[in-house]
């Protein structure tokens, strides 16, 4: 993808092209001399496009060089992890930004490397390839370009740009709002929070003993993979009736959920993704709580990257 936007991909080609045609010049010259016959001026002049072509194909090795040297001096000017009172602090500052001018500030949600507006491309320019980098992420500039930076937010919103006399950064995109619940589900843990803000207010969970992974091979390895695999189930039909509880739970006023997020084991999201509004992998271990602590603050971490 990015050969091709830099041009990069046709020169690539081109010099394939040349290097297969300079191959077949040079068999023919080679045939000719076999046969020694009329042909010394043809070979002659094949030498001279042999010669010619290995020119060209220098110059466009030296082109194709630069262009991969200047992608690599392009680099990011800062990457922060941000999370907290830095975070708040940090969004509290780009809210601060304001224009006189009713289109001095562009805000727009970046979803991924194939999908950059126009708008972004346009003020960005060369500088667009850290854009798509940094994706998916919220994009803050001005028209002065005092600022310029990417954030990566824990929910993604609907695909946006604009220019405004303000940034576009809500707080539900970078920190949880509301009455939330999470819950982190592995194969052998499960837990799950209530918070209001970042305040936990209620807490279930637990562990399931399964077999860690066999190796023997044989008949001996099937039956203890479907043993495996069975306890793997039971657990996660716990953890799933425990979010479905949650769902009936929020039924009633008193109880209401704004939004529902799981986190966890790639493989086991699948089997409660429909519980979820928000899914997302995480690597976090240990004990129920402080699995769920650990998991509930890598979520809530924006990546901040000055372009």
């Amino acid at each position: 993808m990015i050969d091709r936007l830099l041009g990069r991909a046709e020169l690539k080609d081109r010099i394939e092209e040349l290097e297969e045609e300079k191959r077949h010049l040079e068999r023919r010259a080679e045939a000719e001399e076999e046969r020694r016959s009329d042909a010394v001026a043809d070979r002659q002049r094949a030498e001279e496009r042999v010669n010619e072509l290995e020119h060209r194909i220098e110059s466009l090795e030296e082109r194709l060089g630069r262009t991969e040297s200047e992608e690599e001096s392009v680099e990011f000017r800062r990457v922060s992890d941000l999370r907290g009172p830095r975070l708040a602090d940090a969004l509290g500052r780009f809210r601060a930004v304001a224009s006189d001018d009713p289109e001095g500030l562009l805000t727009a949600f970046v979803p991924d490397e194939d999908a950059v507006p126009s708008s972004v491309a346009e003020w960005f320019g060369d500088r667009t390839r850290l854009v798509r980098r940094a994706a998916p992420a919220v994009v803050v500039a001005d028209d002065t370009g005092a600022v310029s930076a990417a954030l990566s937010p824990p929910i993604e919103p609907a695909p946006f740009d604009r220019w405004d006399d303000e940034f576009r950064l809500d707080e539900s995109w970078f920190r949880p709002t509301g009455r939330v619940a999470f819950a982190l589900v592995r194969s052998d843990t499960f837990a799950l929070g209530v918070y209001e803000g970042d305040e936990r207010v209620d807490f279930e969970g637990f562990s399931s003993d399964v077999k860690e992974a066999h190796s023997k091979g044989g008949f001996s390895q099937g039956r203890f993979e479907r043993r495996r695999e069975g306890q793997i189930d039971d657990h996660l039909k716990k953890a799933t009736a425990a979010l479905a509880d949650l769902d009936d739970r929020d039924s009633t006023a008193d109880a209401r959920i704004d939004r529902t997020i799981v986190v966890g084991e790639r493989s086991v999201l699948g089997e409660v993704r429909e519980h979820a509004d928000v899914t997302d992998v995480s690597d976090a271990t240990g004990k129920p709580r402080e699995a769920l602590d650990d998991a509930f603050r890598d979520f809530w971490t924006t990546r901040l990257r000055a372009v």
